[in-house]
C-alpha cells in the first residue's frame, strides 16, 4: 500500500526549490549601480567671462575650474531663472520657477521668513528619500523661522532642516545684509549682540561693501569664505564609500563685500574682485582634494555653476580691461543676458565625457529632474513644475529633440522675459535690473517691449518687437501660459 507524501513536507519542498531558483536568478542579475555621490557649488555672482575656460582673455585665473572643464561637461548655454541670488537658490533647490512664490521681485533679508512652504520637496528632501546623507555650507538667503524678524535668541522653527537637510553650516543671507552671524542647523552659532557701521565698496574707496546692523561679537567678514571651505572639507572628511553624500555649497563670493585673504590679494588683474573670485576658485580646488584624499572623486559628480551674472560695471570694465560677463549684454539683475547666463560644469567620471562641450538650453531649476533621474526618483506632479533633465546631455545621448524647448528669465525688479527658439521676447523697455535705465516709458508709435533674434545678435542689440509682430505673438501666449499653467514641464 502506498503511504501518501505530506502536503507540509511538498510545500517544504517546493519552498525551497524556489529559493533555490532565487538565489540563481539574483547571481545572474547585475546588481542595480551605486548611487553617486553629489556635490553642488555655487558660486555667488560669479560671470560667464570670470573663468578662463569659458573666457581665454580672463584677467582671472581659474586653474580649479578649467580643471572641471577638462575633467567633465562644459555648458554654454545656462541660465539661472532669476538675475538675483534669493529666487535664483529658490529654483534651483525645488525645481520651480520663484515668482510663482510670494516673493515676485527682490530678495530676501536676513530678518525674513522662510521662503519654502511647508512639504514643498527640494534637492535635499528628495536625494535624503533616497538613503542620502544631506549637508549644506554656506549661503541659505531663503529665509529663517515662519515670522519676521527672525529671532536669533531661540531655534528657528523653519529654514535649512525642514528644508530637508541633516546638516547645516553658513549664513543668513548675503554679506551685506545684517545680522552678521554664523547659523549651525536650527540656531545662530553666537548670537548678534554687537553692532557693525556700514561700510563703503572698495569702487568708493572704502573696505568692502554692507549695511549697518546687528552682528555676533566674534563675527568678521573676511573670514566666512574661508569657514565655509574649512566646513567643507571636514563633511565630505566625515562621509565614507557605504553611504551616498549629498553636498550643497553656495559660496559668499565673489559676491561684495570683496575680501579676499592676503595670499590672494593681488592675484588677478581684475582688482579686489578678481582676486576674490581667484579665492573662490582655490575653494573649489580644496573641495576636489578632499574628494581626492577620500577617494570618493570617482563616485561623485561634481557641478559648479553661478547664482547670476557679475556685478560688474562699464567702468570697471574700462578699468581693469576685463569682461566679467564676457560679451553679453548688461550685468547682474538685468533681464538681458549678463544677468542670467552662467558657467555650469558637470564632472561625472566615467560617466561624463571629458573635455566635452554643451550647447543644450539649461536652467538652474533643471537640477531637481537631473538628480532625480540620476538616482531613479519619480518626480511627482505638485513638485519640480519647472524643472527638466539634463541626464540624456550629460551621458552624451542624442535626445530627439533638445532637453527643453524654452526658458523664463526674470529680473531684479520683476521684468519678465521668455527665450524660446533662437528668439528673446522681453515684457518691457529697459535692463529690469540694475543697468540704467531700469525702466522706459514707450514713445508714441514705438515698441512697448523689446524682442531679439539670438541666433543672429546674441549682444541684443536690435530690438524687432515691430518688425516681427508673428513673433511677439507667439512667445507673448507662451510665457502667458506659462504663468497661468502653474507649470512649464508638462505634467
Amino acid at each position: 500500500m502506498m503511504i501518501p507524501r505530506s502536503p507540509i513536507r511538498g510545500l517544504a519542498a517546493l519552498g525551497a526549490l524556489l529559493a533555490l531558483a532565487t538565489t540563481a536568478l539574483a547571481a545572474q542579475t547585475p546588481a542595480a549601480p551605486p548611487l553617486p555621490n553629489i556635490v553642488l557649488i555655487l558660486a555667488d555672482d560669479m560671470g560667464y567671462g570670470d573663468p578662463r575656460c569659458y573666457n581665454p582673455q580672463s584677467k582671472i585665473p581659474t586653474p580649479n575650474i578649467d580643471r572641471l572643464a577638462s575633467e567633465g561637461m562644459r555648458f554654454t548655454d545656462v541660465h539661472t531663472p532669476s538675475s538675483v541670488c534669493t529666487p535664483t537658490r529658490y529654483g534651483l533647490l525645488t525645481g520651480r520657477y520663484c515668482w510663482r512664490t510670494r516673493l515676485k521681485s527682490g530678495v530676501l533679508q536676513g530678518y525674513d521668513p522662510v521662503l519654502l512652504e511647508p512639504g514643498r520637496p527640494t534637492l535635499a528632501s528628495m536625494l535624503k528619500s533616497k538613503g542620502y546623507a544631506t549637508g549644506g555650507i554656506g549661503k541659505w538667503h531663503l529665509g529663517l523661522g515662519e515670522t519676521k524678524p527672525a529671532d536669533y535668541d531661540r531655534p528657528f522653527s523653519a529654514g535649512p532642516r525642514t528644508a530637508g537637510f541633516d546638516y547645516y553650516f553658513g549664513i543668513p543671507s548675503s554679506l551685506d545684509f545684517p545680522p552678521y552671524v554664523f547659523i549651525e542647523n536650527d540656531h545662530a552659532v553666537e548670537k548678534p549682540t554687537a553692532q557693525i557701521a556700514a561700510s563703503e565698496s572698495q569702487r568708493e574707496g572704502g573696505s568692502g561693501f554692507w549695511r549697518a546692523g546687528a552682528i555676533a561679537p566674534s563675527f568678521k567678514h573676511e573670514n566666512v569664505l574661508p569657514e565655509l571651505t574649512r566646513k567643507a572639507e571636514a563633511f565630505i572628511g566625515k562621509q565614507s564609500a557605504g553611504k551616498p553624500f549629498f553636498l550643497y555649497l553656495p559660496l559668499s563670493g565673489p559676491h561684495t563685500p570683496w575680501l579676499p585673504s592676503p595670499e590672494f590679494r593681488g592675484k588677478s588683474g581684475a582688482g579686489p574682485y578678481g582676486d576674490f573670485a581667484v579665492q573662490v576658485d582655490a575653494t573649489v580646488g580644496r573641495v576636489l582634494k578632499a574628494l581626492d584624499d577620500r577617494k570618493l572623486a570617482k563616485d561623485t559628480l561634481v557641478v559648479f555653476t553661478s547664482d547670476n551674472g557679475a556685478h560688474w560695471l562699464p567702468t570697471d570694465i574700462e578699468k581693469w580691461g576685463h569682461r566679467s560677463n564676457k560679451d553679453w549684454r548688461g550685468q547682474k539683475s538685468d533681464i538681458w543676458d549678463a544677468g542670467h547666463r552662467v558657467p555650469f560644469i558637470a564632472r561625472w567620471p566615467g560617466k561624463v565625457k571629458p573635455s566635452a562641450t554643451s550647447d543644450q538650453l539649461a536652467c538652474l531649476t533643471d537640477f531637481f529632474a537631473t538628480f532625480s533621474e540620476v538616482v531613479g526618483a519619480e518626480v511627482p506632479r505638485d513638485a519640480g513644475e519647472d524643472s527638466f533633465s539634463l541626464l540624456p546631455a550629460l551621458l552624451g545621448r542624442r535626445p530627439a529633440g533638445p532637453v527643453r524647448e524654452d526658458v523664463i528669465h526674470h529680473s531684479g525688479d520683476g521684468m519678465f522675459a521668455v527665450r524660446s527658439q533662437g528668439w528673446k521676447l522681453v515684457e518691457g523697455l529697459g535692463s529690469g535690473g540694475f543697468t540704467p535705465p531700469k525702466t522706459e516709458k514707450p514713445k508714441p508709435g514705438g515698441p512697448d517691449g523689446q524682442l531679439y533674434h539670438l541666433t543672429e545678435d546674441p549682444a541684443e542689440q536690435r530690438n524687432l518687437y515691430l518688425e516681427r509682430p508673428d513673433q511677439v505673438s507667439r512667445l507673448k501666449a507662451l510665457l502667458d501660459g506659462y504663468r497661468n499653467q502653474g507649470r512649464s514641464r508638462p505634467g
